[in-house]
């Protein structure tokens, strides 16, 4: 590794000079020769070597403190208390649950070349029966091209909706992330592949990946959620099979201060884990506006699925949108209400979903968040129906 110091040369300089200068004014009075040409030189060399040293303990630490400099260690976590009741009365919900915990461990190889990674926890506890999951939600090397161009490769979250790429908790309104993001597009998804994205002048910036996609169950008795379910079909990058690959495009608008609007799209080759291939399409738009105290945040995603297979199980078209107002009463403070509204089966007659969310946000820190919200259910098709309070905290560090 080279260093910025400069080490000095093997030749007289001002230092040796000064050396011997002090050498001869510090011999003996009584010294009856000065020092001869043989033993200066040999003085240089020991002064030399101590030069040296001094520079190579320099090069050492210096080396070590960029390493430690350059990487970066944070994360978030969240825990959450659901207290609901099911309209049949035999699914009341009464829970506490770590829901995740998530560490990031970041380098910076040079001002060009970064890598960024997330292992989450989830649920508290791995092993045997335990519900808990141990993941690798990101792990990827991105590089600075020329033209503003930057280059993802490895394994990375799809650009995607408002939460899929940005879900600490600080960062949203409610405790449990809303059911259409979660449901239909469906965050948390990351694949694995590369990706290019560039920034624009005027706020503009676009992105573009080819990786791997979703392989959903296409046998009811195979998924409980019924089959080509969109969110269980999600394979994390855990020995996904990669025969068929899914191509994501996204436009982004932030022009204007505190506006963004986007567009996303993907065409996966087949989502289908078995039978027949099963061609699919996503299409996603959204906005999210804050200007003053006022918030808002709206999104509207749609799959189509191209197979008879797909359309037998009603399950061809499925769509959600939702709508949040919110309002910052102070730094410590906001309030905010959602509708959702989904269907997972809209090929199909009925299956609609919908839910109220109402309740505020608390930050006693901005990176520290405390959260209360009420939820209310309005299902079509005799799916359960969940009404009760969520208790939240969140936090990232």
């Amino acid at each position: 590794m080279e260093s910025n110091v400069r080490r000095p040369m093997m030749r007289l300089n001002w230092m040796t000079a000064l050396g011997v200068a002090v050498a001869i004014l510090a011999a003996p009075a009584h010294a009856e020769e000065p020092p001869s040409n043989r033993e200066l030189y040999e003085l240089y060399k020991v002064q030399q070597q101590q030069i040296d040293a001094t520079a190579d303990a320099v090069d050492n630490r210096e080396a070590t403190g960029r390493w430690f400099e350059k990487t970066r260690l944070g994360g978030y976590g969240e825990v959450h208390f659901n207290f609901l009741k099911g309209s049949s009365g035999a699914d009341n919900k009464s829970e506490a649950d770590f829901h995740r915990f998530v560490l990031f461990i970041n380098h910076e190889y040079s001002d060009k070349i970064r890598f960024f990674s997330e292992i989450e926890l989830e649920h508290a506890f791995v092993g045997g029966d335990a519900p808990g999951e141990v993941e690798l939600e990101q792990a990827f090397i991105e590089f600075d091209l020329p033209l503003r161009i930057m280059a993802t490769g490895g394994l990375f979250l799809l650009p995607i909706g408002i939460l899929n790429e940005t879900h600490e908790p600080p960062t949203f309104y409610g405790v449990e992330r809303n059911p259409v993001e979660k449901n239909i597009i469906p965050t948390t998804w990351w694949e694995g592949g590369g990706m290019l994205g560039r920034n624009f002048d005027h706020g503009l910036s676009t992105n573009l990946a080819i990786t791997t996609g979703l392989h959903t169950d296409t046998d009811t008795d195979t998924d409980s959620e019924g089959p080509f379910n969109i969110r269980s079909g999600r394979q994390k990058l855990a020995k996904a099979d990669a025969s068929d690959v899914a191509i994501t495009g996204r436009v982004v608008y932030r022009g204007v201060p505190g506006l963004e609007l986007a567009v996303s799209a993907q065409w996966s080759e087949n989502i289908a884990a078995t039978g027949s291939k099963t061609p699919a399409t996503l299409f996603e738009t959204h906005v999210i506006y804050e200007r003053g105290p006022f918030g808002l945040r709206a999104l509207y995603a749609r799959w189509d699925l191209h197979s008879a297979a797909a359309e037998a199980a009603g399950k061809d078209e499925q769509y959600g949108f939702y709508v949040e107002p919110s309002f910052r009463i102070n730094e410590w403070v906001g309030v905010f209400g959602r509708y959702n509204q989904f269907n997972t089966s809209a090929g199909s007659a009925g299956g609609t979903k919908r839910q109220y969310d109402i309740g505020f946000n608390f930050w006693p820190h901005e990176n520290v968040v405390l959260k209360i919200d009420g939820q209310f259910q309005s299902n079509q098709g005799g799916t359960e129906e969940l009404d009760g309070v969520n208790l939240g905290l969140g936090f990232i560090f």
